[in-house]
């Protein structure tokens, strides 16, 4: 799988706040942002990985960063393809509430 490749939101992203998605370019997504991991394979299988139930098991972000990374690795070879589902209505909050702070500081 090729590292460091730059991507752009899925259209059903942009579609929810296109005035801020659809310039973007994603080079890395913080676990935080994300609601699940969806494994494509080779052989026809999907994994779900469920973030937020991992949350709930008490893994730490870190934990769950790892433990992701480690099925990648692990699975590559077998792996045809991976999708994140992001959180987008978390984004948009993360960012409404951090504009509203900045644009404060800067009065």
């Amino acid at each position: 799988m090729p590292k460091n490749k730059k991507h752009q939101f899925p259209q059903e992203v942009v579609d929810n706040w296109p005035e801020v998605f659809k310039d973007i370019e994603i080079n890395s997504v913080p676990i935080e942002y994300l609601r699940s991991v969806l494994i494509y394979f080779k052989d026809g299988n999907v994994w779900d990985v469920d973030i937020a139930k991992n949350k709930e098991k008490t893994l730490s972000t870190g934990e769950i960063e790892e433990s992701i990374e480690q099925l990648l690795e692990e699975y590559d070879e077998h792996i045809r393809n991976v999708d994140f589902q992001l959180d987008v209505e978390k984004v948009k909050r993360d960012i409404t509430r951090r504009t509203k702070y900045f644009l404060k500081k800067r009065k």
